[in-house]
């Protein structure tokens, strides 16, 4: 089955060849997402809670932009520079992902730059 591209009007410039995120059926697969914006700038360098919301702005922009909504999300994939950025990463996701959250793990990863403090990639299922 072929897979159709999702670039959402006004995200950040990939940082190498790939979508921001592919649709293939009633899955959408949402790359890595970092806190940058539109002009491939980082947002919220030291702050946890700013890139975090960046982040999820940005996997919410791929999933609508897919025909989906964020509670269509099955899966988080969470890689976190330092892990003392846990709880606020914790306190932002609850935000956006509330008392029915998907599945995930959080992993501690070093990211593509020493910046980005946190990157989520998301599964997708759409009805």
């Amino acid at each position: 089955m072929a897979h159709e591209a999702i670039i959402p009007p006004g995200s950040a410039p990939p940082l190498a060849p790939y979508s921001p995120g592919v649709r293939t059926g009633n899955t959408i697969y949402v790359s890595g997402i970092l806190s940058m914006d539109a002009e491939g700038n980082t947002v919220g360098v030291g702050d946890i809670y700013s890139q975090t919301r960046q982040v999820i702005e940005a996997v919410k922009s791929v999933v609508e932009a897919g025909g989906g909504t964020l509670a269509d999300v099955a899966f988080n994939q969470i890689f976190l520079a330092n892990l003392a950025d846990y709880a606020g990463m914790n306190e932002v996701y609850q935000e956006y992902f509330g008392n029915n959250p998907p599945a995930r793990y959080c992993i501690k990863a070093e990211l593509v730059k020493p910046e980005f403090l946190v990157e989520i990639s998301s599964t997708v299922h759409l009805g």
